[in-house]
């Protein structure tokens, strides 16, 4: 798998599904009200957005031939 997300977007990922997890998981403890739904969906979607912050790949990217990498 080649690289498609630089680094700004690598960053953006990271600290928004860092944030997504934690409101998801804090949903779902009952310390924030917004529903279990909401958790589960701001918990998966937290999970996907800091995965592919980690590996730097990211499917619909390449799926829409979308690059954000500089090149070297």
């Amino acid at each position: 798998m080649e690289n498609n997300v630089g680094s700004v977007d690598r960053l953006v990922r990271l600290v928004g599904g860092a944030v997504l997890v934690a409101i998801g998981i804090a949903s779902l403890a009952h310390i924030l009200h917004a529903g279990t739904i909401v958790g589960v969906i701001a918990t998966l979607v937290g999970l996907v957005f800091f995965g592919t912050g980690l590996t730097r790949f990211c499917l619909l990217y390449q799926l829409l031939g979308v690059d954000t990498c500089k090149a070297p």
